[in-house]
């Protein structure tokens, strides 16, 4: 890392949940599909393959953003549909925080086809203390002939456990699998969006949705374009934007029609004809996107690059950021893996000053906005290990600013060495501070700045 990473804040790891163990043969159903802060940044929730959300909640005994388990439940089970002889996967897709209005917390997560709205609370197991006939377990009192010997059963608190009850299910309407959904800053709505598809929900109403977004064509053979991510404006609650395989994105007002089809603003770059192959069109595709938190800019995830948009530009990117220029010599590998289509996810930070994305080998960058500095650190094993012995984190040597070499993990990231089975496809951003929690296989990190 160079010097002037060192000034992003001086990362460091902070924690590990999961199996800390050396595992070659993962448990699928133990891997981390989404990660997700809360509004207020003290509850983090993350969902695996296997269909469960654990959530965590912040430690107020510990100095620093330190975490400790809160609850976990199963949010969804395997199905089967029998029209289309298709198994419905458990895997949580996505979770997203509704704000706190009172004591519990609501969260939506979805699987491939049903959104459901939780609600966890805290709730009290009362059990009945003594009654008329058992006094302590022990005698049993007489019959009581007056008033006054008479014992009415008492409840008493046996314990609080954490309860999670599924308030809504919103089934059955996508035709395709759900990949994105997002709360409206209204509270009240939030979209769910599938390949062809985006449909608008009221929290309340589970058995009703709108269509406000289809692209899907007349004969499925002129299919040229697929939804890849969808969000809302987190000010204003008529705008929302979608991303496509065709590296455009589009801004919609529901203000302007009840079908959003024609979108207000399209971002996109021309392509240059000179850097076309025929792995343009796969590695172009985005993956994510997201608005900054004041609703001005647009950060944009394809294959090989970041972009930030500004909301009032569409012909050319503010930034375009390459985050792992050095495997576009190997396209064709990743190809016959398929790691090509991996979709990874960006985020902003809380102040919108810093952006984050992950990569392959368990590598993922933090990029300062206006200087474009970066930070390289990596979600792995050794960080708790060396964390034990005080030791810098891996990649780095002692004695630079910060324990940083500089270009050390940078340098390891271009091997050829590189494990393309580990990567960093899920990530969040604490909302007011710099703790960032990180997804790698069946862990998840947590890391933080000062």
């Amino acid at each position: 890392m160079d010097q002037d990473a060192s000034s992003s804040g001086g990362w460091r790891f902070a924690q590990c949940f999961g199996d800390k163990g050396e595992v070659e043969d993962i448990t699928e159903a133990d891997i981390i599909s989404t990660v997700e802060f809360d509004s207020t940044g003290n509850y983090l929730a993350t969902g695996d393959k296997g269909g469960r959300v654990v959530l965590f909640e912040r430690n107020e005994m510990k100095k620093g953003c330190e975490y400790k388990f809160y609850t976990e439940f199963q949010s969804h089970e395997p199905e089967f549909d029998y029209l289309k002889s298709l198994e419905i996967e458990e895997k949580i897709n996505k979770i997203k925080w509704c704000k706190r209005q009172n004591a519990a917390h609501f969260l939506l997560s979805t699987n491939d086809k049903t959104i459901k709205l939780w609600k966890v609370f805290e709730k009290s197991l009362r059990v009945v203390a003594e009654t008329n006939l058992l006094e302590g377990g022990r005698s049993i009192l007489p019959t009581p002939l007056l008033a006054q010997n008479l014992r009415l059963p008492r409840m008493t608190l046996q314990d609080n456990i954490i309860a999670a009850v599924p308030r809504k299910v919103y089934a059955n309407a996508h035709a395709y699998h759900i990949h994105s959904i997002s709360v409206n800053s209204d509270q009240e709505t939030f979209i769910s969006a599938d390949d062809l598809r985006i449909n608008l929900w009221n929290l309340d109403v589970s058995d009703r949705s709108f269509n406000i977004v289809d692209i899907k064509p007349a004969n499925m053979e002129e299919l040229t374009e697929v939804i890849t991510a969808a969000e809302f404006h987190p000010i204003h609650c008529n705008l929302f934007m979608y991303s496509s395989s065709k590296s455009n994105i589009k801004l919609a007002d529901m203000r302007d029609s009840a079908l959003c089809d024609r979108h207000a603003k399209m971002f996109e770059e021309e392509e240059d004809p000179t850097n076309r192959s025929f792995f343009s069109e796969i590695i172009s595709s985005i993956s994510d996107v997201k608005f900054s938190h004041d609703g001005r800019y647009i950060l944009a995830r394809d294959y090989l690059n970041l972009k930030i948009w500004d909301i009032n530009m569409e012909n050319k990117p503010l930034k375009t950021i390459p985050i792992h220029d050095h495997l576009r010599g190997k396209l064709c590998d990743l190809y016959e893996n398929d790691c090509i289509f991996d979709k990874f996810e960006c985020v902003w930070s809380g102040d919108d000053k810093h952006v984050l994305t992950g990569s392959y080998h368990n590598y993922f960058r933090i990029f300062d906005v206006d200087t474009l500095n970066d930070v390289v650190l990596q979600a792995d094993k050794s960080a708790f290990k060396t964390k034990k012995i005080g030791g810098p984190l891996p990649g780095n040597k002692p004695g630079m600013k910060n324990g940083m070499r500089p270009g050390g993990l940078r340098e390891n990231m271009a091997l050829e060495t590189l494990d393309f089975n580990k990567k960093i496809l899920h990530a969040s951003w604490h909302p007011r501070e710099n703790t960032i929690a990180i997804a790698a296989t069946n862990n998840l990190f947590l890391y933080s700045a000062a």
